[in-house]
């Protein structure tokens, strides 16, 4: 299993997309400083996560959201997001 997330940051108001085989670690190193792209944005907090069979799929997943280039997109995938 492989997880696709979206991260917000209330400090610089901006989201961070990525995928992870473990999002409670991957999490926990955003917010201890040891991702260095995410490093000025602490705290994170997860608002929208989705699981994959595989890694590439998730890694797949987060390419297109990536690739999108848009925030309006990423707030309409966390606005139809249930938990």
């Amino acid at each position: 299993m492989a997880t696709i997330y979206i991260l917000y940051s209330p400090k610089t108001d901006t989201y961070y997309v990525g995928s992870t085989g473990n999002l409670n670690d991957r999490l926990n190193r955003h917010n201890t400083g040891r991702s260095t792209y995410t490093k000025r944005g602490i705290p994170w907090v997860i608002v929208y996560e989705k699981e994959y069979d595989t890694k590439s799929e998730a890694y797949q997943a987060e390419m297109y959201i990536k690739s999108q280039k848009s925030r309006k997109y990423i707030e309409d995938l966390i606005a139809h997001y249930k938990v």
